[in-house]
């Protein structure tokens, strides 16, 4: 019988610095969603066009999904804590560009690099929580919290920039990274390891603007798409987005030492989380829009009512993040993570039954049922493709795995969206009383007939929002029907693609570690792992 070593124990340093690599997580999550409720503030002071606007809310993210595959392969060559250091120091400055901008131009600037330094965060923080964590049962509970502080930045986002906004200027909502990022600054050196591997993928800089010039376009198309509806740009858009993906991966394959090793896709638990992440990630997507238009359009909302309110759904996350480690310990994690999309099935089916007259309840639930489900698997998904990655290559695999999880997010807002307004226009009546201009803007969208309801006179205005209401909550049932069958065929997919990763408890060895007694100069178990210090 092959016996296995016991991986060493994480001590307190490296709780300490989970707690710290926690809070970058957090803060670039919810920087995503925090400009959305200044830029009335901003429109109202630097005067920035419809189309500039667009670009302030899209860009931050844009960036972040073109160079996460960059800054996990740059991590896995020159070490990890170095990227990061750099990323944080690189998001203090571009922090305060923002905050104190002068012109739409300067913001944009200071948002796109924003998004550059955001991007050294995920592939960094996941790979060096996979380095400080060599035991399986603590590497599930480290990412357990690492996963409920993505979730906290998500909802926490809109609050704190409501907050913010209320007593500050608009360059607030930037501010509040600085002290975040220097932290990780100054206490990243003394409590964080470091590793390099020259041998680690090549910073090829044609395969870096091939990157790009296919996940930019793509995710601009997706969005486009998801706006304005089926067109010329974002079709042509998401089709110079593919053209030039398989061009990347043509070089990927044709390069020795490629920036990306398309032989991780061979690796069952790591192909199997990369489709598990762009999975879930459609269909939250494509339920966090339909929710916050719900609680807007339909309930009345203010958005930082409805940051508000979807704090309380996030009592699912907070219970499922830990819980989903803590149960994967006795019962193998893909049946953990298909048990956790059946619930979030159930999550979805309660939505579908959602109605006006019924008040909130109801959805809040329903949220918080699907937030338990797709955090039960969430952070389990994370430990099994860090575990399964060599630990030369663990940049590349985070980067894998948050580039699918934002493709996801954008393909379940465009497509879930589309479906969606298809189902609103099917359903809404218009009064006969409303001219054909403003009918045909009432008609395309819950937006419009809420903008047009107030211009008509009161009867005809109400029933206009009645119908508009009515239709929208509507598609909220037919999404929440599509994802309940979604989630099923994604826990089918789970089962059948990751039924072989043992449970936590059973001792799993880790890439790089050979089993106690054997030659440590024979198998693939014994390539050579550069040595991780605290130097």
């Amino acid at each position: 019988m092959t016996i296995v070593d016991a991986p060493p124990q994480a001590g307190r340093r490296e709780w300490i610095a989970l707690a710290i690599l926690c809070l970058p997580t957090l803060l670039t999550t919810a920087d995503i969603s925090i400009l959305f409720l200044a830029l009335p503030h901003i429109g109202a002071d630097l005067g920035p066009g419809a189309t500039q606007q667009l670009w302030l809310t899209d860009i931050y993210g844009f960036m972040i999904a073109g160079f996460l595959i960059t800054m996990g392969t740059l991590g896995d060559r020159i070490g990890h804590r170095t990227v990061l250091l750099a990323g944080a120091a690189g998001f203090i400055a571009a922090s305060l560009l923002g905050a104190y901008s002068t012109s739409t131009t300067m913001l944009l600037i200071a948002r796109a690099l924003m998004g550059v330094a955001a991007a050294t965060v995920m592939p960094s923080v996941l790979a060096l929580i996979r380095g400080m964590f060599p035991d399986p049962k603590q590497m599930g509970a480290a990412f357990g919290a690492w996963g409920s502080s993505i979730m906290l930045g998500v909802v926490l986002g809109p609050v704190i920039g409501g907050l913010l906004l209320d007593s500050f200027w608009w360059g607030s909502v930037f501010l509040i990274g600085i002290p975040v990022m220097a932290l990780v600054v100054v206490m990243g050196p003394a409590l964080l390891p470091t590793h390099s591997n020259p041998q680690a993928g090549t910073l090829d800089p044609v395969s870096l603007i091939l990157s790009l010039a296919a996940l930019l376009p793509f995710i601009y198309g997706l969005k486009e798409l998801a706006r304005n509806g089926w067109g010329a740009v974002p079709l042509v858009t998401i089709a110079v987005g593919l053209v030039f993906a398989v061009l990347f991966l043509v070089r990927q394959r044709s390069m020795t030492n490629p920036m990306l090793d398309l032989t991780l896709f061979r690796t069952p638990a790591i192909s199997g989380v990369i489709v598990f992440g762009l999975a879930v990630g459609f269909m939250l997507g494509g339920n966090g829009l339909m929710i916050a238009l719900y609680l807007q359009m339909v309930e009345g909302f203010t958005p930082l009512q409805v940051g508000l309110w979807l704090l309380v759904p996030t009592i699912g996350l907070m219970i499922g993040s830990n819980a989903g480690p803590a149960i994967a310990r006795n019962v193998r994690p893909a049946y953990v993570m298909a048990g956790g999309v059946v619930v979030s099935a159930i999550g979805s089916l309660l939505l579908t039954q959602v109605d006006r007259s019924s008040g909130i309840t109801l959805l809040l639930i329903g949220m918080g049922v699907i937030f338990l489900g797709t955090s039960l698997g969430g952070t389990l998904a994370s430990f099994l493709m860090m575990s399964s990655a060599p630990q030369e290559k663990a940049g590349a695999a985070g980067s894998l795995q948050s580039t699918g999880g934002e493709l996801g997010i954008a393909l379940g807002v465009a497509l879930l969206g589309s479906v969606a307004t298809a189902i609103y226009r099917g359903d809404v009546t218009v009064p006969a009383e409303v001219p054909p201009g403003p009918a045909a803007v009432a008609g395309e969208s819950i937006a419009g007939a809420n903008s047009i309801a107030h211009t008509l006179p009161v009867p005809v205005g109400t029933h206009l929002l009645d119908s508009a209401r009515d239709a929208f909550t509507q598609a909220l049932h037919v999404i929440g029907g599509v994802n309940a069958v979604l989630f099923i065929a994604l826990a089918v997919f789970v089962v059948a693609k990751l039924k072989h990763a043992p449970a936590m408890s059973g001792g799993m060895p880790m890439p790089g570690m050979a089993p106690a007694g054997s030659d440590p100069a024979e198998g693939d178990a014994a390539k050579a792992v550069p040595a991780v210090s605290h130097e």
